[in-house]
């Protein structure tokens, strides 16, 4: 018995630094525990540091217009971590549906931040006559937009609006793909973050580095993905 007892104990030094896949339960504890909860600390750490890079880099020169652009944005970008964190160790029925609203309250938040980025760019564009998508980070923020789009369209209309995919059974078989896409659309942001250090903009005036924001997203990233729950994508947990 004391040789199954040490088999099934794997020694501390053997165990995952981030822990293992999904190890962050919410359990008893209150909701906005999850904002912290495991290695959300660590994604909580890289989210504020990278809204430290563009607030402080925007904030070191002198404000125009434009400047709101990267300050919306960047604010969008943190309420999406926000309410990724919130949702991911909901555990029992109840935590996941109060998980749900506040989800999507910090997502409502974060796309009104981020389509009032848009407003602002589109205007600077047309004002002064300047060209669309020319740049890595034009791009990626265009697919970014689309994925955001599609990602509220399709998460409150499962939620909200069962009935649209023929109940809600239907709808929960649709709950991963949700998720997949929601963790890709935050890998997209990130990528967007970081093409927008190569702008002329940002190379003339702003100053942010890109090492610096490299390092932030990794942060995130890896926060983020530590806490990812493979039986909550059915398929990939063998469901």
């Amino acid at each position: 018995m004391a040789d199954n007892e040490q088999q099934s104990s794997p020694a501390p030094e053997e165990e995952p630094l981030l822990g293992g896949p999904g190890d962050a339960k919410q359990e008893s504890r209150p909701l906005y525990y999850n904002f912290i909860l495991g290695t959300a600390v660590v994604a909580q750490a890289g989210a504020w540091i990278l809204a430290a890079i563009v607030w402080g880099s925007v904030f070191s020169n002198d404000l125009i217009l434009f400047s709101a652009h990267p300050l919306l944005n960047s604010a969008a970008v943190l309420f999406f971590i926000q309410s990724i964190l919130i949702l991911q160790p909901t555990h029992t029925p109840k935590q996941k549906k109060q998980g749900t609203y506040v989800h999507t309250a910090l997502n409502d938040v974060a796309a009104l931040s981020a389509i009032a980025g848009l407003v602002i760019i589109e205007y600077n564009k047309i004002s002064h006559k300047g060209a669309h998508f020319q740049s890595p980070h034009a791009v990626l923020g265009l697919i970014t937009y689309l994925l955001v789009a599609s990602q509220a369209v399709v998460g409150i209309t499962q939620f909200f609006l069962p009935g649209l995919y023929g109940g809600v059974d239907n709808a929960k078989a649709l709950y991963k793909y949700h998720r997949v896409a929601g963790y890709i659309t935050l890998l997209v942001m990130l990528a967007t973050v970081c093409a927008a250090t190569q702008t002329t903009y940002n190379v003339d005036v702003m100053g942010m580095q890109l090492w610096a924001v490299v390092v932030a997203a990794v942060l995130v990233v890896l926060g983020v993905g530590a806490r990812i729950k493979p039986s909550k994508f059915g398929w990939l947990a063998g469901q």
